[in-house]
């Protein structure tokens, strides 16, 4: 292989028995392609007069490797299949080979053999300072080296990339440091910095983007042929409640569910509930590249912007061990109810759920968190306690509908960014207490009609009994006799009801609650549930 490029005094130059010089032309426009730069004019120039003058730095790049790996697609189109699917056309760092590559990638997808001459058609036929396109193409597949190295080569040319990239995030930073606006705050800055590192880090890429129809479909078939072959037949995340499942698919990737209801109803139990059984069920397996890929439940983040972690894990303990949470928190407990708690605790150790106790922070300090917990230990299932303690990144001059409309449309974009579903808690307005019937309705959504529209699930958390026990007549009384016999209808179940599902039905499901365990469980199938694995 001879097609590297050195310097020297009298110019830039071909190595010997390559290809003849090729003179500095800035640009060249054409229908079909962008400007064709002189490929060695960016590499190492050096003043050879004064060797003291200071050069420039250029930014990383391997022409030998994009022509050796262009070369070998056009002797060997097998050579493509063995980048394609990493390697992009902007991978590569001149604008010759990104349309070289992008063209050869189209006909190749097309069942189409991509040689010289059917890429000389495309690429028509410019002057490159001596030398044409066509000539060009020629010496690149007479130059090619074996389809084995072609891999190598894609990653080198995939790693200078990612490089390019961070530089230029890197170039972004300090003159948005330097030049920054009178009310935009560092955090502002370090957040976006942040995002755009998680998505480079992710996707090779930090722009967004249109993808091919035929890409979507692919993933939607493999969610489908997933759900198939899974024993409960889920396209989603279980929440270990059969009932709920069945009704929902479990919890999809990228959905933003929103669970609601008044103050006592359970929100913050059932969610945590769905959380834990999740992270229980959690299995995994380590992939070629060495990532791990979750093949059940998954990894949970919780924001608990409400409660503490300790007594998060109190109710997870209760729920787990089968002990009354106020018996834990006042210490009154027996030998065996202790030794139960401790049995819990010790297996519950081990398990991928991870929460973040903070207060009152911004929607752009969660998705920060959540990028760096995802980067860092993997991520599956997000949860947020709740909505409406999280405040908008600007506040500002901005009424509370407005912040909240800002802060849930952050929830969305990030459950689409992160590709896990996000469950949020949301708080009701009171006009519910005012009406004869207290089950939920969309309307009662609290602060912003921005929540239902921008959920994909919204589901409300109703218990009869706690409303009825509230009601109690005086005891003797005819009214006492109808409303026990009420009460035991009503003990011990709850209803959670499904009032917006974009991709299934609405409707109602029921569900066993035990108040001094916080923990729900599946009605229909009490001889399984509530399980008590830890006891």
């Amino acid at each position: 292989m001879q097609c590297g490029w050195r310097t020297g005094q009298a110019g830039v130059s071909l190595a010997a028995g390559s290809f003849r010089r090729i003179a500095y032309r800035p640009s060249l426009s054409s229908r079909h392609m962008a400007a064709v730069e002189q490929f060695a004019g960016r590499l190492n120039l050096v003043a050879a007069h004064d060797v003291n003058t200071p050069t420039y730095r250029v930014a990383p790049h391997n022409i030998e490797a994009e022509q050796a790996l262009i070369g070998a697609i056009l002797v060997n189109n097998d050579a493509y299949d063995r980048v394609s699917d990493f390697l992009k056309p902007d991978h590569f760092s001149e604008e010759l080979h990104r349309r070289i590559f992008e063209i050869a990638s189209q006909l190749i997808r097309a069942g189409k053999v991509a040689t010289p001459v059917k890429l000389k058609t495309f690429l028509g036929d410019h002057d490159l300072g001596g030398i044409t396109v066509p000539q060009y193409l020629a010496r690149l597949a007479s130059e090619a080296t074996t389809v084995i190295n072609a891999e190598d080569y894609g990653r080198t040319i995939y790693d200078l990339a990612i490089r390019r990239n961070l530089i230029g995030i890197g170039e972004n930073i300090v003159n948005a440091a330097y030049d920054s606006p009178v009310d935009s705050a560092p955090r502002e800055q370090i957040e976006e910095a942040e995002r755009r590192l998680y998505e480079i880090a992710e996707q090779g890429r930090y722009d967004g983007g249109f993808q091919r129809f035929s890409d979507a479909l692919t993933t939607a078939i493999d969610l489908a042929a997933q759900a198939y072959e899974r024993d409960g037949k889920l396209s989603g995340v279980s929440t270990g409640l059969i009932d709920l499942d069945a009704k929902m698919g479990g919890l999809q990737r990228s959905d933003l569910v929103i669970v609601a209801g008044r103050p006592g109803m359970g929100k913050t139990a059932l969610a945590t509930n769905i959380a834990f059984n999740i992270a229980k069920a959690y299995e995994s397996r380590v992939k070629p590249d060495g990532s791990n890929e979750t093949l059940n439940g998954g990894v949970v983040g919780f924001f608990s912007l409400e409660m503490s972690a300790e007594q998060l894990a109190t109710r997870i303990i209760a729920e787990q061990s089968g002990v009354a949470s106020y018996k834990i928190r006042r210490g009154d407990m027996t030998d065996q109810e202790f030794h139960r708690i401790a049995e819990a605790a010790r297996k519950m150790q081990q398990i991928p759920f991870y929460i973040d106790q903070t207060g009152g922070i911004s929607i752009a300090q969660l998705a920060a968190r959540a990028r760096r917990l995802k980067r860092q230990r993997g991520l599956d299932v997000l949860v947020v306690d709740y909505l409406q303690l999280l405040s908008g990144s600007k506040s500002k001059g901005e009424n509370r509908v407005q912040e909240l409309t800002e802060i849930t449309t952050g929830l969305k974009a990030l459950s689409k960014e992160l590709n896990v579903p996000v469950m949020a808690l949301s708080q009701l307005s009171r006009q519910v207490e005012n009406r004869e019937d207290k089950r939920p309705q969309l309307s009662d959504l609290r602060e912003s009609g921005s929540i239902e529209q921008d959920a994909d699930v919204v589901v409300f958390v109703y218990r009869e009994e706690y409303y009825l026990k509230n009601r109690e007549p005086r005891p003797g009384s005819e009214e006492h006799i109808t409303w026990m016999s009420e009460m035991e209808r009503a003990h011990g179940k709850a209803e959670v009801i499904i009032g917006k599902q974009r991709h299934g039905p609405t409707g109602t499901v029921e569900l066993s609650f035990e108040a001094e365990m916080t923990r729900f469980g599946n009605l229909a199938r009490e001889d399984q549930s509530p399980e008590r694995e830890y006891e």
